[in-house]
């Protein structure tokens, strides 16, 4: 009650005391201990309840309207208590400095689109971002984020912590810094990890980082911008440790890291000296020990893998392959071109947060939710036509069955292999996968070279048993490297969040640009425009069949959609249909990509007596924020013969 009240009432009398003597200057420290003294900090801090913003889909309870305005309701604000029993870590991010490559752009005029950062985090299965922010010299970063330190889903129960055992917890806050351009294409800034620990060894609990961001794939030691960082525990620790206790700590961390990592890639050397003699022709193939992440670091390609747990998000692994395909597909190219490709696996946090990456980020996630599923999935990294290297997820059933997913398309190959020592009159299967070789096959706990006289995956036969077929590395040893079981420099994985695309309102407000797009494109062309809202509406069973059969592989529903349209089209009428997929948002660029196909142009640009066109949008949210978007022009007319 009456908080300002009393600690007006508090600093007057510190004042009083305080200053008579010689008027020296009060720092806000002396009021707070002032405060503190009095206890009517712990008197607030036990009233104090954080409050949570639940709505933030912008749920809407009634029927979505089919305008550009949205109706949303006033956010319902759900309290949460913070538990007193549990230790908190308070982080604030409070702005930043020194983005030089943003010091020429001009400030933003009210109401321009420009182009924004965002910083995302994870720390022990916790995931939050900051509100986007303008991209500027110094972006105005000001958010606060409460991150729980014991967690009872990873077994901490709810014991209050000393910092002793907070010591022990080597988490560290993976920072991940986005920006967003005025199309809505990301990209990666920064990658950062944050050791949080320090603040165990600051007096009052508050210690104040400057951390500067490094630039990711080649730039990776090149500076790109400093974030202001403010950490503080709560409840306050009784007892902080010494600077001493805790360096030490990180020292022997640090060395105990790099004596097993040392000790990996002696062994890794032995392994391949062992590897290239059963066959000299083994140099050339596709054997991948280690890769480097989005920060250069050489990381033993194991690490990249861990069973994944989709939660409710994703109810099978066929679903799980649909969703790894909907995330952008983006090579990671070099600057100055010369066609080369740059080496970069992503860590999840950065794949997830830039909702797109190169075939390597698809293959490591769809290979981690299989093996959360339970089924024994690997990554094969090997090439397809041409030579191309290529990663892509293996999956053995407990029959011997091998069947080959595509992580780029969610599509599925059966793999039987060819007999190369049958007479030529035996019939062998033909493949259907676009495969060529394949180098090496690994997961989280197993990695096995191919040593097979050729690496053809046609005649490849993967009993991962047979030692002479494929050469093990020591399970021991990967696993001293790769969690668990290490206190290692590989971070933990981030849950998957769920999407925050409102399908309804996503879908309408495409195809409300897509009919300005479309009527804007005719009348260019000297041809008016009559939508026929029914047979759009007909287009939607086709739409919802085609991404049923995407996730499923199950055709259903077609002879339903083909009896409507029949119904809707009259005698000595035309129908002509187009649909297309993507797995973007952006309606102009949909549509640009739809005029290159001779068949929708035909139909966009269609002439005639009694022509009436239709256009259909179905979006398809996935967890992340990734969408398959299906999109369908119609038109029909009258044949004029």
């Amino acid at each position: 009650m009456d908080v300002h009240g009393r600690i007006r009432e508090v600093l007057a009398e510190t004042i009083r005391e305080e200053l008579a003597p010689e008027h020296q200057q009060l720092s806000t420290e002396d009021l707070i201990k002032a405060l503190r003294q009095r206890g009517i900090i712990d008197d607030v801090m036990k009233e104090l309840t954080f409050v949570t913003d639940v709505n933030e889909k912008e749920k809407t309870l009634s029927p979505k309207p089919s305008t550009r305005i949205v109706d949303r309701e006033p956010p319902a604000l759900k309290r949460t208590n913070i538990d007193p029993t549990r230790r908190y870590l308070y982080l604030q991010v409070l702005g930043g400095k020194a983005f030089l490559e943003h010091l020429q752009e001009p400030e933003p005029l009210p109401g321009q689109t420009c182009s924004t950062f965002t910083l995302c985090l994870h720390f022990r299965n916790q995931r939050f971002r900051t509100k986007p922010v303008p991209c500027a010299c110094e972006p105005d970063f000001h958010d606060g984020f409460l991150l729980e330190v014991h967690k009872e889903s990873l077994g901490d129960g709810s014991k209050m912590v000393d910092a002793t055992t907070m010591l022990s917890i080597c988490d560290p806050v993976h920072m991940v810094l986005i920006k967003t351009d005025t199309f809505g294409e990301t990209t990666l800034v920064a990658s950062y990890f944050l050791e949080w620990r320090s603040v165990l060894a600051v007096e009052n609990g508050i210690t104040n980082v400057a951390v500067e961001l490094l630039g990711v794939g080649t730039e990776s030691k090149v500076p790109v911008g400093v974030l202001n960082i403010r950490l503080e525990l709560y409840p306050q620790l009784n007892k902080t440790l010494s600077p001493e206790v805790t360096n030490t700590q990180f020292a022997l961390e640090r060395q105990k890291t790099a004596e097993k990592e040392r000790l990996f890639l002696v062994y890794a050397k032995q392994w391949w000296r062992e590897y290239l003699q059963i066959r000299p022709t083994h140099n050339v193939r596709l054997v991948k020990i280690f890769a480097q992440d989005e920060n250069g670091v050489n990381r033993p390609v194991c690490s990249y893998i861990r069973p994944l747990r989709a939660g409710r998000l994703l109810d099978t692994p066929r679903q799980a392959a649909r969703f790894v395909s909907v995330l952008g597909y983006e090579r990671a190219l070099l600057i100055g071109g010369g066609g080369g490709k740059q080496e970069q696996w992503c860590t999840l946090l950065a794949f997830l947060s830039r909702n797109k990456g190169d075939c390597e980020d698809h293959a490591n996630l769809l290979c981690s939710l299989l093996l959360g599923f339970g089924l024994e999935a690997f990554v094969c990294v090997g090439t397809k036509a041409k030579g191309v290297p290529h990663t892509w997820v293996m999956t053995c059933g407990t029959d011997g069955t091998i069947t080959f997913w595509e992580s780029l398309t969610g599509h599925r190959y059966i793999h039987i292999p060819v007999n190369p020592d049958a007479t030529p009159l035996v019939e062998q299967a033909k493949a259907l996968h676009p495969y060529r070789t394949v180098g090496c096959i690994f997961n989280h706990q197993k990695f096995l070279g191919n040593c097979q006289p050729s690496d053809a995956v046609e005649v490849c036969v993967f009993d991962l048993h047979d030692e002479s077929k494929w050469k093990p590395m020591s399970e021991e040893a990967i696993k001293s490297v790769c969690p668990p079981g290490t206190t290692s420099s590989v971070p933990p994985f981030p849950p998957l969040c769920a999407s925050t695309v409102d399908a309804a309102v996503a879908s309408n407000e495409i195809e409300l640009q897509l009919r300005i797009l479309v009527s804007e494109h005719r009348k260019d062309l000297g041809l008016s425009t009559v939508w026929d809202d029914h047979l759009s509406y007909l287009l939607s069973p086709a739409l919802a069949a085609y991404e049923l059969e995407r996730t499923t592989g199950i055709s259903a529903g077609n002879e339903e959609f083909q009896d409507a349209v029949r119904r809707a089209v009259p005698d000595g009428h035309t129908f002509k249909g187009f649909p297309i997929h993507f797995v973007y948002r952006n309606a102009r660029r949909a549509f640009a990509t739809c005029l290159r196909s001779p068949f929708c142009e035909e139909i966009i640009c269609c002439r005639g007596d009694q022509v009436r066109l239709a256009v259909r949008v179905r979006v398809f949210p996935y967890p992340e924020s990734a969408c398959a978007v299906w999109i369908m022009f119609a038109c029909k007319y009258r044949s004029v013969l």
